[in-house]
């Protein structure tokens, strides 16, 4: 669940970032550019920013592995 909120978040700037460089400045490329290297430092680093901040509100957290199992 938590790597599709951060593909969630990561598209959403990414695509805000361009609407405003459109509209608003050329500068706001930038942040799409912070974004896109963030990703890919992320890949070769599984560090990412977005995951500690989830971890730390709770958000995204797998369920143990015996809460959903049934016995049959």
């Amino acid at each position: 669940m938590k790597e599709r909120i951060v593909r969630a978040v990561a598209g959403t700037f990414v695509l805000t970032s361009i609407s405003l460089a459109y509209f608003v400045h050329i500068n706001w490329l930038l942040l799409a550019a912070f974004v896109g290297l963030n990703l890919l430092q992320s890949s070769f680093t599984k560090f990412c920013p977005l995951e500690c901040i989830l971890d730390r509100a709770g958000i995204g957290k797998e369920p143990k592995a015996g809460c959903c199992i049934t016995a049959s």
